[in-house]
């Protein structure tokens, strides 16, 4: 494995360095770029130059990552000249409210949204860049928006929103509340969630404007079902809510696309338990899918291009149990056999490997592969944060950065969990 390395991956200094990368993705549709963490300063900056050159240099459509809608929806509008004028960004990453607000409330994605928003202004294409949220946590946040869409139009379809909202509302925005009471007791709103996402569907040509309106709907309404399925799936399947959240993000993505129009491109930012095709790990023996895997399937893999992420060591942004105060934590020297160790010593610097016909048999062996959450225990790592994987399959190409730095995130009054 270290011979392969050092004779396939190239070392890079710059974002210039990554010219075979970008040429390698060639006529993608989807380039997906991942991260081991998300927390690490490097990934973000990296994922955001390589989105610049995509959409400059490829014609790129959107970013769609793994984040909230409501609250991605206010990058989107912003970089889209649909906020107020006066409007600041740290303003703008004030709505991403919801722990871990890190992801997204940081230092290092301003620049990347100032980008945009001064590309869009610029541009000549007929349809400006946007920026989405794939996640499925947004529930409350998701009913809120369409109660308060329709209420103001004064739709037909408020019925059925109130219907769905009233159904929710004695669980007084608590998850846990929902998933016990309709995983354990079969008192759920998956009746009244359908519904809704039935009338929105059937209905969303009510809703076209100049501000996206239709598509947000659409989307929320996508949230506010799949969101009542995989809180009333988790309390029994932990395997199962993972591949109702995944497949969810296609569906959003897909979504997405159709309104963008069958010559959309689409660059996609998520962790790489997400990205990298999971029929390439252990995830597979336990029935489990991922959006990597959906979108080659439903999309052929010459049309799609994966990126990997990971490091070696340095330090990272995380928390030691869900909900608590984040922290800069070490991240220790990659386990012994892993795939990061490999890396290392093939070359204590950082490189760039793009997987083809030619080697990828030469990386099929199944190696240890970190990832790191949310919530992190480095002393306890070797015991759960490494993914079997044959990374020749898993992925299409793979930046490693031997030694990361913490994310740097914006600091934020109101946080909920």
């Amino acid at each position: 494995m270290i011979e392969s390395l050092r004779k396939y991956a190239n070392p890079f200094h710059s974002i210039d360095d990554l010219d075979p990368l970008i040429e390698a993705i060639g006529d993608a549709k989807y380039v997906l770029l991942g991260e081991s963490s998300h927390g690490t300063s490097e990934f973000y900056t990296i994922r955001a130059e390589l989105t610049k050159r995509l959409i400059q240099e490829k014609g790129f459509s959107f970013i769609a990552v793994e984040g909230d809608w409501p609250a991605c929806q206010s990058i989107n509008r912003y970089i889209k000249g649909f906020s107020p004028s006066n409007k600041d960004v740290r303003e703008v990453l004030e709505d991403f409210n919801r722990w871990p607000t890190w992801m997204w409330a940081n230092q290092e994605i301003i620049g990347l949204i100032e980008w945009l928003k001064e590309f869009n202004i610029k541009t000549n294409r007929s349809e400006k860049v946007g920026f989405y949220g794939l996640d499925v946590y947004s529930l409350w946040e998701s009913l809120d928006e369409i109660v308060g869409f329709l209420t103001k139009i004064n739709s037909p379809e408020l019925e059925a929103a109130k219907k769905a909202f009233a159904c929710f509302e004695p669980h007084n925005r608590n998850n846990e509340s929902y998933a016990v009471s309709a995983g354990y007791l079969s008192e759920d709103c998956m009746k009244e969630a359908l519904h809704l996402l039935s009338t929105i569907q059937k209905n969303k040509w009510r809703f076209d404007d100049d501000q996206e309106s239709s598509l947000n709907m659409e989307v929320n309404a996508l949230v506010t079902a799949h969101a009542e399925e995989y809180y009333r799936t988790m309390v029994k399947s932990d395997d199962e809510s993972w591949n109702i959240r995944d497949r969810h993000m296609v569906d959003a993505l897909n979504s997405i696309s159709k309104f963008y129009g069958k010559d959309a491109k689409v660059i996609i930012w998520e962790h790489n338990t997400h990205v990298g095709d999971a029929r390439a790990t252990d995830m597979k023996n336990e029935g489990m899918v991922n959006v990597g895997q959906l979108v080659r399937e439903q999309n052929g893999e010459d049309m799609v291009f994966i990126v990997g992420f990971g490091t070696y060591t340095g330090t990272v942004i995380a928390s030691t149990e869900w909900g608590v105060n984040l922290e800069v934590m070490d991240v220790p020297p990659a386990q012994p056999g892993s795939w990061e160790y490999f890396m290392h010593q093939a070359g204590a610097m950082n490189q760039y490997l793009i997987f083809n016909d030619q080697n990828r048999k030469e990386f099929s062996s199944t190696v240890g592969h970190r990832a790191i959450g949310v919530v992190y225990h480095p002393e306890y790592e070797h015991f759960g944060n490494y993914v079997p994987s044959n990374m020749g399959k898993r992925y299409d190409g793979f930046i490693f950065v031997d030694c990361t730095n913490a994310l740097h995130p914006l600091v934020l009054e109101h946080v909920n969990i």
